[in-house]
């Protein structure tokens, strides 16, 4: 007679190989299901492939009129780009140098980064002091035609190269604005568009101000470059301006959020299909670090790459993000190479933020939301702006607008100099004058940007704002609320 523990070792044993016998076919059903799958899409694959050939066999012997053959595959190909998202485009070999002598940092155009949002041609930002910049063109407009062309066609690719000509010559554009009843045309002369990176400036004479207007090659050595500078003369605070920055290198971004941050920190990652479109990017030890209180301008120009220093700089706790929302372009584009010369811009990843935030279509949002308003241009007469239609936004700017110039700048120190050093006397004078002029005018650009007003404000107040947030019950909490300003000159 078998024991009841032995019968039961039995029953486990048998029961176990029958479990393991069940879960060995499972898996080989799984693996047949999945080859059977995987096959009969590429079955499918060619089938439609051998459609495609029949149609083109089609067109080129019966179409009314000679077909050329590399157009009606480079349009094929185009259309296949179409289907997928508008920064994914087919760079023809042509198309392919021009990309690649814009990244050079000097090319003849307009002066404007441009993106599809919805199938439509839009302005992400004009680059100063360029033909587009010095015309008024705003971030956020609509370019609806290109020399009575219509863009709602085109791909990205294609505009740019309807954009670009001779130095010189003038392109018209079609413009349809948010607040403008029509839409209206603006002709614009092409010129050589040179990217300044970066531009320095001292303000209430501790808070330093630094505008980053694209990441370029050089973008971090300028950096560091006018970090010195500013430190030098002794500053206490920095205000970092990315507004209206289109972006542009990954590498540069990452290098540019690193100085801010303390080692061991995520400033972004990426995530894609394939595990080799998964990176992570972080800070490193070797990269000498600026720790002052910072505010970081932004607004709806401000795309890509800016969007990543902000969001990391967000994340994490190192500045107070000032403006207004982000424009929202958070996809990974790798350039592909092909065999005739051409390329294939393809994306591959959508960029996250340290805390996983997704910067695609949500773009970053300010921690402080301050409007400002749009520059004046010189419309056609026939265009007239809309009115605001909520009367209760204009009594709030009017009311914060008042509230506001009760700020101002610090005066100058008077100098004290005897009569007998005339000579010394004329030399410092000629220095106050100077002085004077750069006060002046820094504050007349003041009254003219609220955004980077504001920013001056909350930074002179910092060391009031630092004791009441450290005099807070539990340490590194916070008040969660948002404060929301709307300004008008």
């Amino acid at each position: 007679m078998i024991p009841a523990a032995d019968k039961m070792r039995i029953l486990l044993k048998s029961a176990g190989g029958f479990l393991t016998c069940l879960l060995v076919l499972l898996l080989l059903s799984s693996a047949a299901w999945a080859k059977e799958d995987s096959a009969t899409k590429l079955g499918n694959t060619y089938d439609r492939l051998k459609i495609f050939s029949e149609i083109l066999s089609l067109v080129e012997t019966n179409y009314v009129e000679e077909v050329n053959m590399d157009q009606l595959v480079e349009g094929a190909i185009r259309g296949m780009m179409k289907t997928l998202d508008p920064h994914t485009s087919y760079l023809n070999a042509e198309s392919f140098r021009d990309m690649q002598v814009e990244t050079s940092g000097k090319f003849g155009g307009l002066g404007i980064e441009i993106s599809m949002r919805k199938g439509i041609l839009t302005v992400v930002s004009p680059i100063e002091d360029t033909p587009a910049w010095k015309a008024g063109i705003q971030s956020g407009d609509k370019i609806i035609k290109i020399e009575d062309q219509s863009t709602l066609d085109m791909t990205l690719s294609e505009a740019v190269t309807q954009l670009r000509g001779e130095i010189g010559t003038p392109v018209t554009i079609t413009i349809f604005r948010d607040k403008v009843e029509t839409p209206f045309d603006v002709t614009l002369v092409r010129d050589v568009i040179k990217m300044r990176s970066v531009r320095n400036k001292l303000y209430n004479g501790d808070i330093g101000y630094i505008s980053i207007r694209s990441f370029a090659k050089t973008t971090t050595t300028d950096l560091d470059a006018a970090i010195v500078s500013l430190e030098d003369q002794g500053i206490t605070k920095l205000i970092l301006d990315l507004r209206n920055n289109p972006g542009g290198l990954l590498n540069q971004a990452v290098e540019v959020a690193d100085r801010f941050l303390d080692s061991e920190n995520l400033i972004v990652y990426t995530k894609g299909r394939s595990e080799e479109q998964n990176m992570r990017f972080t800070t490193r030890d070797t990269i000498k670090r600026f720790r002052l209180p910072m505010v970081v301008l932004v607004n709806g120009g401000s795309a890509s790459a800016s969007e990543i220093v902000a969001g990391a700089l967000q994340d994490l706790g190192r500045a107070v993000i000032l403006g207004t929302p982000t424009f929202g372009k958070g996809s990974v584009q790798t350039i592909i190479p092909l065999s005739d010369g051409s390329a294939l811009r393809l994306t591959t990843a959508r960029y996250y933020t340290p805390s996983g935030k997704v910067i695609q279509e949500n773009g970053i949002q300010p921690d402080i939301l301050v409007e400002n308003p749009a520059p004046k241009t010189d419309l056609p007469e026939s265009v007239e702006e809309k009115p605001d239609e909520n009367p209760e936004k204009e009594n709030i700017r009017k009311f914060l607008r008042e509230k506001d110039l009760t700020r101002h700048l610090k005066g100058k120190s008077s100098i004290d100099v005897g009569e007998s050093s005339e000579e010394k006397v004329t030399d410092e004078t000629i220095k106050q004058m100077e002085q004077s002029k750069d006060e002046a005018d820094r504050k007349e650009e003041l009254e003219k940007d609220p955004q980077l007003k504001y920013a001056v404000f909350l930074l002179t107040g910092w060391d009031v704002m630092k004791d009441m947030l450290d005099s807070y019950p539990v340490a590194g909490t916070k008040p969660d609320n948002r404060l929301t300003l709307k300004q008008h000159n």
